[in-house]
């Protein structure tokens, strides 16, 4: 009987270990909640990666210059299950997204929202808090 116990007691911990963390690190460790961001532009390459997929979109600014923003999105299960494809936003489709910029700078944000053209648009699956 003690045996059978210990066996289950043991294999219930297995059990746990395997499952994944929920997150592996906190939203504002790295991005500002008080920095919202709103970009247009055209999609230069998704990266379906875990832990993070990363979405690159070109933005023409006022002057002219184009800049490059990487959207951090949630993993590639959570955009599948949220009704995202492999091919749901091809290089060169011009998309809106909004997000929150990263505390460090530059035109890296985690992203909230991808609106296709026509209107349609996706959640983006990632850790932000406004879910």
């Amino acid at each position: 009987m003690r045996t059978k116990l210990h066996l289950a007691v043991a294999g219930f911990g297995l059990l746990l270990s395997a499952m994944p963390a929920a997150a592996h690190h906190a939203f504002a460790a790295e991005f500002d909640v008080d920095k919202p961001v709103k970009v247009t532009g055209k999609v230069t390459k998704l990266d379906l990666v875990n832990p993070h997929s990363w979405l690159y979109v070109d933005v023409t600014e006022p002057d002219g210059k184009v800049t490059n923003w990487r959207f951090e999105l949630g993993a590639p299960n959570a955009l599948f299950r949220l009704g995202w494809k492999r091919d749901t936003v091809p290089a060169g489709l011009e998309v809106v997204v909004t997000g929150f910029r990263a505390k460090f700078g530059g035109p890296v944000a985690n992203g909230r929202s991808v609106t296709l053209p026509g209107g349609k648009t996706l959640e983006s699956g990632g850790s932000n808090p406004l879910k």
